[in-house]
């Protein structure tokens, strides 16, 4: 797998930098292939986060995440490159990826990577 982060993802300038506020995005057509099979991984992908001072492009992320239908990738190999790439493009304050992978030889799957501060539970950025 590359190391770099993929040229097509985009961001742009956060409207609000002073205000911690979180975005929540949510791809359930994510696919991947099995590294030891070859047949298709479906999940559904979680992005969370509070921006710094980039947010990223939406169209930019349908495509990127897109791109894995024909990688080969364990679950936890996919979803640490994606917060990976993400969070090194665009440094926010706090980000977290799930995927919830569909059940494979009869275990569901969820895996959840972040970097950062986690908002406190009471934060309204949370809300």
């Amino acid at each position: 797998m590359p190391a770099e982060t993929p040229t097509d993802l985009e961001v742009f300038p956060n409207p609000q930098p002073d205000r911690p506020y979180t975005i929540t995005m949510e791809c359930p057509e994510f696919t991947c292939l099995c590294p030891r099979t070859g047949q298709p991984d479906f999940a559904t992908i979680r992005v969370r986060y509070v921006p710094d001072e980039l947010c990223i492009e939406l169209k930019s992320l349908k495509l990127y995440l897109w791109s894995y239908r024909n990688e080969g990738a364990f679950h936890e190999a996919v979803v640490n490159r994606i917060l990976d790439d993400l969070s090194g493009l665009c440094k926010p304050r706090f980000m977290e990826v799930v995927g919830d992978f569909l059940v494979r030889g009869g275990i569901h799957t969820t895996v959840r990577a972040a970097v950062g501060e986690e908002p406190a539970q009471n934060d309204p950025t949370t809300r």
